[in-house]
């Protein structure tokens, strides 16, 4: 054991400048001022690291200890408040929201597992990338139910999904009612104390002061200019939330490790959420439901004015990526996360990455080793299929890039996922390797 730690301890500064290096090249290309990242590994944090400018003027560097927005991944926090009542027996996921708030269109129809799964049909008072004149007024929960939340529904409930603000302000609301107290000071108590999380802040009340990050946004491709505040309320229960990516890392481990809510409550988070026809909406409560190269993942993006971040979590890998920066209206933090991702899964086997790009080579000109490959996959390269490989893949040249993305085991055979580059397309490659070695299947498609 001293000794894996002592080759991880070795490692450990690879890793870093690979992250490095990835994190400045998005920054450089997306005019983000500065970016915050941690990263989870095995369930505890193992990097942090900023980079950048929190403010250009007066210059200030970005530096770990400070608080970005995080904007809609607070949203995971209000539907965990919600999680933590139902665990008590205070309200149930199916309860309608007439219950409490009586007044709102279809109070009857509308169930609170449909506002935290963005189904319920409420209008999104925010759905634009910018702040609004009206928006830069005070404004109170009550009166943003007033505007979009007694007018007629965009949908029948749980027939569509369709991203609304509207439904977690509605959501804050109940949570307040039914736990006699603020939203936040519920939370505070039940999950942000528990879990040590020191720095989270209220954005809804005041900016974040001068020693932390400046707000920014871009017109077109111009400077960064500092992003206007929302007023004061028109982030309730939705999008309020500011903190270190240190601490949002802590709240990613609490979801890998179970230990804020029941295994149930977790279960009812992470799990998409069907509509009436049965379709699929990749959401959850509070968080978007995917597969990412074979792996399980809970995500969420968040954007206020001059900011953007990017929560993404692995719970079955205990692996997750915090991503925050300080300009709105850009998907630098998105970027940034998946290519983080890619490199803490690359699980390269050197050698079946040799063989299968000498095979790419050989492709190219129309020929093939018969001895590497399986009689199934020697009936798949047939005549025309070696001219296809020849007169599509020939005039790419050489790849820039030839990366292995993913590895597993399926039907007795490894399987193994490579993304080839070149300047103009990328294709991804799909292999099955028998335990003798011999290639079953060596399939190309077009990315894009």
């Amino acid at each position: 054991m001293r000794r894996l730690f002592f080759l991880l301890a070795l490692a450990a500064p690879l890793f870093a400048q690979e992250y490095d290096r990835t994190v400045t090249e998005i920054l450089a290309k997306s005019g983000a001022p500065s970016a915050s990242i941690a990263i989870v590994r095995d369930g505890r944090i193992v990097y942090e690291h900023a980079y950048g400018q929190a403010r250009l003027d007066p210059p200030m560097a970005a530096a770990p200890q400070m608080r970005y927005s995080i904007g809609s991944i607070s949203k995971q926090f209000t539907a965990a408040a919600v999680l933590l009542l139902a665990e008590e027996g205070k309200l149930a996921l199916d309860d309608k929201v007439v219950r409490w708030l009586p007044e709102l269109t279809r109070a009857k129809d509308v169930t609170i597992r449909q506002l935290l799964s963005m189904t319920s049909g409420y209008q999104d008072f925010w759905p634009q990338d910018y702040v609004m004149p009206m928006m830069k007024k005070p404004v109170t929960p009550q009166a943003i139910l007033s505007g979009w939340a007694k007018i007629p529904l965009d949908f029948e409930p749980g027939a569509k999904w369709q991203y609304s603000n509207t439904n977690y302000v509605i959501a804050g609301l109940i949570v307040e009612k039914v736990a006699g107290r603020p939203l936040l000071e519920f939370l505070q108590e039940r999950v942000f104390t528990p879990l040590k999380m020191t720095t989270v802040t209220n954005t809804d009340e005041a900016p974040l002061g001068p020693n932390e990050p400046m707000r920014y946004l871009r017109y077109a491709a111009g400077p960064p200019r500092p992003a206007p505040k929302e007023g004061a309320g028109w982030m309730f229960a939705a999008g309020e939330l500011a903190m270190t990516a240190h601490d949002l890392a802590l709240w990613d481990i609490s979801m890998i490790e179970q230990s804020v809510l029941q295994p149930s409550s977790y279960r009812a988070m992470e799990t998409e959420t069907l509509l009436t026809s049965g379709v699929g909406s990749h959401y959850g409560l509070g968080v978007s439901v995917n597969t990412v190269d074979g792996r399980r993942q809970i995500s969420h993006g968040g954007e206020v004015s001059g900011f953007t971040a990017r929560n993404e979590v692995y719970p079955d890998e205990r692996v997750a990526i915090v991503v925050q920066t300080n300009l709105d209206a850009t998907n630098a933090s998105e970027l940034i996360a998946s290519a983080l991702a890619k490199q803490i899964f690359a699980t390269t086997d050197q050698t079946a990455l040799a063989l299968v790009q000498r095979v790419f080579t050989t492709l190219q000109k129309g020929e093939i080793d018969r001895a590497l490959f399986t009689p199934n996959a020697n009936s798949y390269f047939d005549e025309i299929a070696l001219r296809d490989f020849a007169a599509s893949l020939g005039p790419l040249g050489t790849p820039k890039e030839f990366t292995q993305i993913a590895q597993s085991l399926r039907g007795g055979m490894t399987l193994r996922r490579y993304r080839i580059v070149f300047p103009n397309r990328t294709l991804r490659l799909t292999t099955f390797t028998m335990p003798d070695g011999k290639l079953e299947q060596y399939q190309i498609a077009v990315v894009d």
